[in-house]
Parts: C-alpha cells; sequence; structure tokens
C-alpha cells in the first residue's frame, strides 16, 4: 500500500513538471514580438551664410592661423529653396596670404550621397595675394546676414519672382569688390547671375539694396 502511494505520488510530479515546462514553453511562443524601431528622417538644418561661415572659420584657421574667406556661397540641397535666406549647404574659399594657399571648406546641415552634416574641406590650391579678383575680406565688414539680404531682394523685384512661382530656388553668393571697397550679397532668383530670372545686389555692410544685375 505505502510502495503503491509513493509510485502515485511519484507520477504526480512528473506530471505536474511537464506540464509546467509545457506552460513555460507556450508562455515563450505566445509573447509578442516588439516591432522594428522605424527610423526617422533626419529635416534638413537650415541655416543663414553668417552662421555657415563662422562654423567654417575655426577649422579654416587651424588649416593657416592667417585664413581669410574669398567668397561665400550657398546650394540647395534636397528640400532646401533658400528662402528667407537659409540653405542646407554652403561653400566658402579660405585664402592665406603668407602661405600663397587656398583651401575650400563647406558646411552641410543635411547627409546627402555628396555631403555629411558638419564641416568639411577639400585639398588646397596655390593662391596669387596679388589677384584682385580673389581679394580675401575682413568678417568685421559682414554685419548683414543673408535673411536680411533676402528682405531687401524682396523688395527689388524678388517678390513678384516667388508670387509668380514659388518653387524659384534662392541662391546667395558673398564677395568683395575691390573697385567700390565693398562686401556683397548677390541674391539670385532661380540659378546664377546669368543663367537667373533676377539678380539682386546687397551692401553686406549696411545692407542698402545696390543694383539689379
Amino acid at each position: 500500500m505505502i510502495l503503491s502511494l509513493k509510485i502515485a505520488n511519484i507520477k504526480k510530479a512528473g506530471m505536474a513538471s511537464s506540464l509546467a515546462i509545457m506552460l513555460l514553453f507556450a508562455g515563450c511562443d505566445s509573447a509578442p514580438t516588439a516591432p522594428a524601431a522605424k527610423q526617422t528622417p533626419v529635416a534638413s538644418q537650415l541655416e543663414t551664410g553668417r552662421f555657415a561661415l563662422q562654423k567654417m572659420l575655426p577649422p579654416a584657421r587651424f588649416w593657416a592661423p592667417d585664413a581669410q574667406p574669398v567668397r561665400l556661397e550657398s546650394a540647395n540641397i534636397k528640400d532646401s529653396n533658400g528662402h528667407e535666406g537659409k540653405a542646407n549647404f554652403w561653400r566658402a574659399l579660405f585664402a592665406s596670404p603668407s602661405r600663397q594657399k587656398s583651401e575650400p571648406f563647406t558646411w552641410s546641415g543635411v547627409s546627402s550621397a555628396d555631403s555629411h552634416p558638419g564641416v568639411d574641406h577639400a585639398a588646397e590650391d596655390s593662391y596669387n595675394p596679388g589677384n584682385r579678383s580673389a581679394r580675401p575680406f575682413d568678417l568685421n565688414f559682414l554685419k548683414v546676414d543673408t535673411d536680411k539680404a533676402f528682405e531687401v531682394a524682396q523688395q527689388h523685384g524678388g517678390k513678384q519672382v516667388l508670387d509668380k512661382d514659388p518653387k524659384v530656388g534662392v541662391s546667395y553668393l558673398l564677395d568683395w569688390d575691390v573697385q567700390s571697397g565693398q562686401l556683397r550679397w548677390h541674391v539670385f532668383y532661380g540659378g546664377s547671375e546669368s543663367t537667373g530670372k533676377l539678380s539682386v545686389l546687397v551692401d553686406a555692410s549696411s545692407g542698402e539694396f545696390l543694383r539689379k544685375e
């Protein structure tokens, strides 16, 4: 009798263990799997020309302590259109008179096949300090940013261009005019000076309208 009870208890224990193992595996199979996290596309960072130039200045000065900008220009990549004086890609040419070398730097606010967010640079080239068309400028002359240059350009024909076609891209070029001794913003609607619908010249020190090109 005692032996029969022991055997019965052993069978019950075995059945209980089997049932526990089955429930454990059933729980694992039925556990919901977390959905894969969706990657949210990063929006472009749109900035003014002065902001981008200030970001490029420290690495340019690391390249050459006397480096000064010769020109700055914008480009519109992906969802950038240059409106309101902001773009997601800027490139600048810096020159070192002491080394007689120049080097291009870029600032990008978008990731693309050709650029990554942040500051980058390309190979240096020769530079002739006597070249009047490529004179560096002092940053103290840059008192008016591209957002203000855009406002001025809008008042001198730009608004009519965008009212007619809001998809027209706007780009910017900053350079030093040796003849007039002025730092100038060129505001291009729909391309460059030669191919665009409108080109407006704005004094980058005073913000005054200079002329249409």
